[in-house]
């Protein structure tokens, strides 16, 4: 596997600089583009079109969110984490629904930030386990009505999504459905291309507002979704 090209998109240049150098310190990372708002950040997407896009929430020309449904629209493949300062589910609702793969606090330790890189590169979703509960009851009480799309989904892909939607990660799946762990991430990978979606949070979604799976229960739980 090549480098994972990465964007940062804050306006704290000197907090996206030095997260830059960090990142270009990887072997396995590398930093191709940095803006201080939206407009600079979606033109230096544009350019470089890359796998991960960290993108701030509050900007000087608009918000995280609304840029979120944007660099998706202009580089599809690219995966966007939001770095927020406060968890709320409204916002990870909204953001989720415009094509984040995930959510990262921008206090994090940068071995953290580095990891969640990584982990966004290969398709993966960051969310705390329960919060990711709340967010796709969000997401599935806005579901557009007789909206429902015909997916050629097997009733074990289905099964796969329900339980990404739980948090469940491939390895947790294959324990769960008495697979391998290469059947598991094979079955994920299907789900992803049928749904034409590049990351698992993206696929809960869609598959969510198809009415393919319906939101899981909400329940307290601390464990972390790491999809890898």
């Amino acid at each position: 596997m090549g480098e994972t090209t990465v964007v940062l998109v804050d306006d704290h240049l000197s907090f996206a600089e030095s997260l830059g150098a960090a990142i270009d310190s990887q072997k396995d990372l590398r930093c191709v583009g940095v803006a201080s708002n939206l407009e600079q950040g979606l033109q230096v997407v544009k350019e470089n079109a890359p796998d991960v896009v960290l993108m701030d929430v509050h900007l000087p020309d608009g918000d995280g969110i609304e840029g979120t449904g944007r660099v998706k629209q202009c580089s599809p493949n690219s995966r966007v984490v939001i770095l927020t300062a406060h968890t709320d589910v409204e916002m990870m609702a909204r953001a989720a629904a415009h094509g984040a793969c995930g959510f990262l606090p921008k206090e994090s330790p940068v071995a953290e930030i580095l990891s969640a890189i990584r982990t966004a590169g290969e398709g993966g979703m960051m969310i705390n386990h329960s919060t990711l509960k709340a967010v796709l009851a969000r997401v599935e009480s806005a579901r557009p009505e007789n909206r429902e799309v015909v997916v050629p989904l097997t009733t074990r892909e289905i099964q796969i999504l329900s339980l990404m939607a739980e948090g469940l990660d491939p390895r947790a799946i294959s324990r769960s459905l008495s697979i391998s762990l290469h059947t598991a991430r094979t079955h994920v990978k299907n789900v992803l291309s049928k749904l034409e979606v590049h990351s698992q949070l993206e696929a809960v979604v869609a598959a969510m507002r198809r009415g393919l799976i319906a939101a899981p229960q909400l329940l307290t739980d601390t464990r972390k979704s790491e999809i890898t």
